[in-house]
This record gives C-alpha cells, structure tokens and sequence, in this order.
C-alpha cells in the first residue's frame, strides 16, 4: 500500500502477520547498484544496500553475477513476502555498460522486460516497461555509486526477467499494449501483502490506454465470464475492457477524474448485489450479500411477505434471485438499477452515461438496468 508510514506498515503487518516483501523495482535498483559497483570496482557488494523512497535501507542477496571488460550483471531473485505475486522467486537481472560522457542514464529492455506498445501509460511508446519511480531510483543510485567510486555516471542499465515473457501472460500487460515480458513496477519498493495496489493501478492504467486509444465506450467486469457478456452484448475491443474484480470503486473513482462517455459495469448477481447496497470492495473477505437489502428490493417489485421473508431467509445470493425468477419478481434487473444508481453516486455527476448488466456463473444475463 502506497503512502504508509514505516510505524504503520509495521502495525498492519503485526495485525495481519503476513510478511511484506520487495517490488520488481526496489529489486532492479539493488540488481544495477551491484552491476555498476563491479564495473567500477571489480567486486560485487554482497549482500547490497539499497534506500528506498521512504528511508527504508534494505540489502539483498545477489544470485547471479557476470564481470567482462565490457559489462557487468547482477541478478536478484524478487521476494513478494506474502502476497500472492505472479512475479514472486522470479529472477530479475541488471546488465550495466558504460556510455560516452554525457549521455546519462539509458534504460533498455532485455529478455521478458516489456515494451510499450500504446499510448496512455506513463511511458512514451518504444520505451521499456520500466516505470517512472524505479528508473529515478535506478539513477539515483548510479549516481551514488559514480560518485562513491570516481564513475561519469553514464551507463546503460538492461533490465531482464527470467521467464518473464511467460509470467506476463498472466498479468494486464497484453492487453495494455505491453509486449514481450513484465513491467518494472513499484512507487514505495515495498509490496505490503495483500494491498491491492497493483491490481488497481492495473485498472487506472487501463483506462489510460482506453482513452487514448479514443475508446468512448468501457466496460468494468469482475472476471472472464462478464467480459464475454458485454463482448456479446456491445461488440467492446480487448482494450475498452477493464478486469474489475472486486475493486468497482477504483473504477468508478478513477472514471470520475477521467471520464468516458459510457461505462458498463457487468459482474455476477451476488457481488453486484453488494454494489447495489452501497459496498465499493466486492471481496468476499471485506463485504458480504446483504439478504435483507435483496428482500427489501424484492418488496419494492411486488413480492408478498412469504416470498421477502424467504429470500431474507436465502442461503445464498443466488437462492434469493432463483426464488424471485420462479414468482416473477424482477429481483436482477433491481439489483442492477440500484447497482447503477450507486455507481453514479460514486461519479458525483461526471459526464458518464452508466448501465448495469447482472449474470448468473454461466454469463447468462439475470439482471440489466437503462442506461443513465
């Protein structure tokens, strides 16, 4: 989580005991100080020491290391802590050159290390996925080491991550228009587990690149099968669809600062459910199906006291929904109403046009609200 003082991260890590690990860029950072020392000095520091954006110093053991007349690179195996990252054990390596005087810091993808494709990230198209808070921190360090060993400072650093073309698959890389491996992320160097803050700066920069690719319609799913839902239903290009999960705050808060014409959130019946009922974090773990809401729309759309009375009684989301399919009750397209309503809540009257599209595990459409 970005922002957190070192006492309160330690404080939420003790609440949780989970253990917090490092950012592919805090390890880039430590595998090019190591690189760069060698080159200058013909050693490399092992462990090496590193500060990152908020003091914190922390040293890193090197796995692998390389020393030739031309080059010197250092790897560092990424240890996430305990947060469930593609990128966890993943071997992040840092080849470093010298350049003429003069020429400064130059970043360079190497194998499974991205390269933007599309506009609407940080980052020029052409570059390297290497983003902006770890390449300042990568100069930052080569200049303290230029300076610490009588260097000019003028390098070519290549980032590489081992099998990182095969990670990426399972990342938004591909769909953001970054191909051909990971991205060097990371604003504090810390991962805090479970934080959620990749997930959601994945969401803000998918609406980046579907606005710059002039996208005026989006769609915020909470997985594969809603997306299929609203490709069949409006025809939306891989780039016009943001992977929601649970976070439909962050999307709607995000869109509220950078509008688009249209957004349609579609998700299953049960997690929208709890948008409906003003929950922004769809997690299981953080909100839960609020039968009694469900009933009290079922009420709202014509059902008696017995039929209320049993879907406040439901085991489940999906039971209530069921109960009110067999009696006739609207209970889907309520939810995906009043599921839109709050979503323009959120917008706080931004020039976004909302619908809502509810669906069962197998995406057939259960719920569908007008689009206002």
């Amino acid at each position: 989580m970005n922002g957190e003082t070192e006492g309160g991260r330690s404080a939420q890590l003790k609440h949780t005991g989970l253990r917090p690990g490092w950012t592919t860029g805090a390890c880039a950072t430590a595998a090019t100080t190591a690189a760069y020392t060698a080159l200058l000095t013909g050693g490399f520091p092992d462990p090496v020491t590193i500060t990152l954006p908020k003091g914190q110093t922390p040293a890193f053991a090197l796995a692998a290391e390389e020393l030739t007349d031309s080059y010197a690179m250092a790897g560092i195996v990424k240890d996430a802590g305990d947060d469930p990252d593609v990128t966890h054990g993943a071997l992040v390596r840092a080849t470093v050159r010298r350049l003429p005087a003069g020429s400064g810091v130059v970043f360079r993808a190497g194998p499974g290390v991205g390269t933007v494709t599309r506009p609407g990230l940080p980052l020029p198209v052409g570059e390297p996925a290497v983003n902006p808070v770890p390449r300042q921190m990568m100069r930052e360090h080569v200049a303290r080491v230029a300076g610490r060993y009588g260097g000019s400072g003028d390098v070519e650093i290549t980032l590489s991550v081992d099998h990182g073309e095969e990670i990426a698959r399972s990342t938004w890389n591909p769909r953001l228009g970054i191909l051909g491996g990971l991205s060097v992320l990371g604003t504090t160097g810390i991962v805090v587990p479970y934080s959620c803050s990749a997930w959601i700066d994945s969401i803000r920069r998918g609406v980046d690149v579907a606005r710059a690719a002039g996208r005026t319609h989006v769609a915020g799913c909470t997985g594969s099968t809603s997306e299929r839902t609203v490709v069949a239903e409006y025809g939306l290009p891989e780039d016009a669809l943001l992977d929601m999960g649970d976070f439909a705050g962050a999307v709607l808060k995000y869109v509220r600062r950078h509008p688009v014409d249209r957004l349609t959130v579609c998700g299953g019946f049960a997690k929208l459910s709890k948008l409906a009922a003003g929950h922004l974090d769809l997690h299981s773990g953080r909100s839960q199906v609020d039968k009694g809401f469900l009933a009290e729309l079922a009420r709202r759309g014509g059902a008696d006291g017995v039929l209320a009375a049993a879907v406040a009684d439901a085991n489940t989301g999906l039971a209530a929904l069921q109960l009110c399919q067999a009696a006739g009750v609207p209970l889907g397209d309520l939810v995906a109403t009043a599921a839109r309503d709050e979503a323009l809540a959120v917008l706080r009257g931004a020039p976004v046009a909302v619908d809502v599209i509810c669906v069962d595990r197998a995406g057939t459409v259960v719920g569908r609200s007008s689009v206002a």
